[in-house]
C-alpha cells in the first residue's frame, strides 16, 4: 500500500498492520496481556503485519492466537498508530479491545513471555509510547456487555433488471464473493448467533458463515427498511434484544434500516458517530452497555487490505 504526495508522486509506502489490548477480567477489572519479544528485547502488545487475502480485524485476531495462543473476540476499535521503519515506508497499525475467549500461552519464535496486568502495571511495563497510548484509551472507554454486528447485504445486482417479487432478489456473483469474505471478518468479532430481514440477499449474505457454523438464521420481519421506516421504535428495541442475547449475534439488513438504526441508537446515547450510510456488505460493530451504544465502529467493506 502506498500513499501519494498532491504532485501525484509516491512519497509514503504504507506497511498495514493490526493488534489488539488482549484482556480478560479478574473480578471486576481487566487484565491486559503485554507480550516480551526477545528478537527486540521490548515489551509490547500483541501485533503484526497483515498476511495476503487478510482484512485488518482478520489479521488482528491471527496475530493474537500466534503470539499468546489465545483464541479472542475483537470489540471496539482503539485506534491507529504509524511510525517510520525506513526512509519512505511507514507502519501503520490498528488496534481493538479484544476478550480473550480461551487458549494458553506457550514460548515460540516471537515470544517468550506474557504477562496478564491491570491496565496502570501494563502501561508502565510497554516499552514503547505509542503502546501507551492505546492502553490509555483502552483504559478510558466504557466497558461494554454485549457486541453486535450490523451488516448490509451484500451486492444483488439492478433491482430494475429483476422481474420477481424484490424480496425474493438473490446476491449477484460479486455479492456472493462479499459473502465469502465477510465470513473471516465476523468470526473474528466472535460472532455465533445469525438473523436476517426478511429478504433472500439479507439471508445470503450471512449464508456462507451460517454454514460454517453450522446454526440457522433467524428471521427478523421488524427490520426490513419498510418495517423500519414505519415503526423504527420497534426496529431498534428488537436490535437491543437481540444484541442482548447469549454470545454475538450478527444481523443482516438493508441500505435505510442500518442507517437509521445506527443514528437513533447513537442519538439516544450522545454519540456522533457521523455520516451513518452504509456500502453493501459493510457492517456496523455496535458495543452495548445494557440497552445503551457505546461504540459504533463503521468497516466498509470484508474486502483484504490491499
Amino acid at each position: 500500500m502506498s500513499r501519494k504526495s498532491n504532485g501525484g508522486r509516491t512519497s509514503v509506502r504504507v506497511v498495514p498492520a493490526a493488534g489488539a489490548v488482549l484482556y480478560r477480567m479478574d473480578g471486576g477489572s481487566a487484565r491486559c496481556a503485554v507480550v516480551h519479544r526477545p528478537r527486540y528485547d521490548d515489551w509490547s502488545l500483541p501485533k503484526g503485519k497483515v498476511d495476503p487475502g487478510e482484512s485488518l480485524p482478520v489479521t488482528a485476531v491471527r496475530e493474537i492466537a500466534e503470539e499468546t495462543g489465545f483464541s479472542a473476540a475483537l470489540e471496539s476499535r482503539i485506534g491507529t498508530t504509524a511510525y517510520p521503519l525506513k526512509e519512505n515506508t511507514r507502519k501503520e497499525v490498528t488496534y481493538w479491545s479484544a476478550l480473550a475467549s480461551g487458549g494458553g500461552f506457550e514460548p515460540n519464535s516471537e515470544v517468550d513471555e506474557i504477562r496478564w496486568l491491570p491496565v496502570d502495571e501494563a502501561r508502565d511495563l510497554v516499552s514503547y509510547a505509542l503502546d501507551r497510548k492505546i492502553l490509555t484509551r483502552f483504559a478510558a472507554a466504557r466497558p461494554v456487555d454485549s457486541v453486535l454486528l450490523l451488516v448490509r447485504h451484500a451486492k444483488a445486482g439492478s433491482r430494475s433488471e429483476w422481474s420477481g417479487d424484490d424480496s425474493s432478489r438473490p446476491l449477484d456473483r460479486a455479492g456472493r464473493t462479499q459473502a465469502e469474505l465477510l465470513v473471516p471478518m465476523l468470526r473474528a468479532f466472535g460472532v455465533r448467533r445469525l438473523h436476517s430481514a426478511p429478504r433472500v440477499r439479507c439471508e445470503q449474505t450471512v449464508g456462507p458463515l451460517a454454514d460454517e457454523l453450522g446454526v440457522g438464521v433467524a428471521v427478523e420481519p421488524v427490520l426490513s427498511d419498510e418495517a423500519y421506516l414505519d415503526d423504527p421504535v420497534t426496529a431498534r428495541e428488537r436490535v437491543v434484544e437481540i444484541a442482548g442475547g447469549d454470545g454475538v449475534a450478527a444481523v443482516s439488513s438493508q441500505g435505510t434500516a442500518i442507517p437509521g438504526l445506527v443514528g437513533d441508537l447513537a442519538g439516544l446515547a450522545g454519540i456522533d458517530v457521523g455520516d451513518t450510510s452504509t456500502k453493501k456488505a459493510g457492517a456496523w460493530g455496535l458495543g452495548f452497555d445494557g440497552g445503551t451504544l457505546v461504540f459504533a465502529d463503521y468497516y466498509p467493506s470484508p474486502l483484504p487490505v490491499r
